[in-house]
């Protein structure tokens, strides 16, 4: 198989797990922009709100990827019948999860007073994050149809279904935002609901395609709790709880940079939400890179094909290097403009001006080292990354930033200062990881030649 081979294959896979997963986050943006337009304090308590949100639906997206591996691996080797036991153990767990995850955001809403936020941005923010946390198990649900699919390299449904749920989003935001057709002016809790009802039906569709589709017949799925194995479980989870540790050490990293961009302002704060929306776009799409990368890693393991293994690894590096360059270049030329999409706010948009030049900057290390956990993962190593994303976050990155922000006086720009760094550090490591396991799989697996 030729490079050429490898990208063609990855673009197929990627492209609708990239619009799936600009789906997924197109929620956050198109509420921000709409929201940009009724203030500052309702913005920034929408930026509240979402950091705290997303930090848990990314850790519950983690969680839900224990099965993608394991069922692509599955049908590389042709065990059918695993792969229905994988999506019935799936299932569980998810479920699970966004029972546990829900008693945590209520509980970290309690302590949303004692974060030295501004109070009007407080008493917004809590009904907000209510309405949309009811969406975590729906979102959830869904997962685990999308992610079964995935597994088995079927990328477009959920690309679909993701999309028309996003536009119905956009609809209701507009609706039950500024009171249209009717409904009564809901405000920022209008967007939060206009969250929930999309992300309802987002497992309604998915579901009723996957188990009533004739292709998925052969893996007999089951939805009951019955014939649940520990051992499956564990294995799941092995893979699933340190991805969902990646995810929540990386974005409460960004989440503690908004706390901290609120101790410095509500513009300060609001423009941060506007550079961390726009950022979180390219972030999304690289994942979809991520996601094909690591179903196609996996895939080769379980074919026994260690080389095209590793070269699909590295297609994937390459993509997403070109891929950023581009978004880091857009961002720096449009700098100016962009933040107007969200906000008509001089100062606003003029602060996260400055930031998306930073934004802009990072761009290359965000896409590697996403990339890096995609791929580990394909090859199941997800506790060592786990690690490295502790440390270059919240040992180097907050610290640093913390340290930039209010001791060397670079206010707002010094909490991305450091996010930066710690990106480069973990883009950094995690490449040379997959470069030396990778390397090491084919050294251990080439046939002895005797005489």
């Amino acid at each position: 198989m030729t490079i050429k081979d490898h990208f063609k294959i990855t673009f197929t896979l990627a492209f609708p797990v990239v619009l799936s997963q600009l789906g997924q986050v197109s929620v956050g943006v198109a509420d921000s922009m709409m929201v940009g337009r009724l203030g500052a304090v309702p913005l920034a308590a929408a930026s509240l709100g979402n950091s705290i949100f997303f930090v848990i639906l990314m850790f519950g997206m983690g969680i839900s990827m224990g099965i993608t591996p394991l069922i692509s691996v599955a049908e590389g080797k042709g065990k059918f019948k695993r792969i229905g036991h994988l999506f019935q153990h799936g299932l569980w767990i998810n479920i699970a999860t966004a029972l546990l995850l829900t008693v945590v955001v209520i509980g970290l809403s309690q302590g949303l007073h004692f974060l030295n936020q501004p109070e009007e941005v407080v008493k917004l923010t809590i009904p907000y994050l209510y309405i949309i946390t009811a969406s975590l198990f729906p979102f959830m649900i869904f997962q685990t149809f999308k992610q079964f699919a995935e597994g088995l390299s079927q990328t477009k449904q959920a690309m679909y279904v993701t999309i028309l749920c996003n536009l119905v989003n956009v609809f209701l935001n507009w609706v039950l935002i500024y009171g249209k057709l009717g409904a009564p002016e809901m405000g920022l809790n209008g967007a939060g609901l206009a969250t929930l009802i999309s992300r309802i039906m987002m497992p309604i569709a998915m579901g009723l395609y996957v188990m009533k589709s004739k292709r998925y017949n052969v893996f007999n799925l089951k939805l009951g709790i019955d014939k649940l194995r520990f051992l499956l479980l564990n294995r799941i989870l092995k893979i699933g709880v340190p991805t969902g540790f990646q995810y929540i050490f990386e974005v409460s990293a960004f989440s503690a940079a908004a706390i901290m961009m609120g101790w410095i302002g509500v513009n300060a704060l609001a423009a941060h939400q506007i550079a961390i929306n726009l950022a979180s776009i390219s972030y999304m799409m690289v994942s979809g890179l991520s996601t094909a990368g690591m179903i196609r890693v996996s895939n080769q393991i379980g074919r026994g094909n260690f080389k095209a293994m590793r070269e699909a690894g590295m297609v994937v590096f390459g993509m997403v290097l070109i891929f950023m360059s581009i978004t880091g270049l857009l961002f720096i030329i449009l700098r100016f403009y962009l933040p107007t999409l969200y906000i008509d706010h001089n100062e606003v948009v003029a602060l996260s001006a400055s930031l998306l030049i930073i934004a802009g900057l990072f761009q290359l290390s965000d896409g590697v080292q996403v990339a890096g956990l995609g791929v580990l993962r394909g090859l199941e190593d997800v506790k060592f990354p786990t690690l490295i994303t502790l440390v270059a976050y919240w040992v180097i990155g907050l610290p640093l930033g913390y340290f930039l922000a209010f001791e060397m006086g670079f206010a707002e720009k010094g909490i991305w200062y450091g996010l930066l760094i710690g990106l480069s550090v973990t883009a950094a490591v995690l490449f040379y990881r997959f470069h030396k396991l990778s390397n090491r799989m084919i050294e251990a697996n080439k046939p002895i030649v005797t005489d």
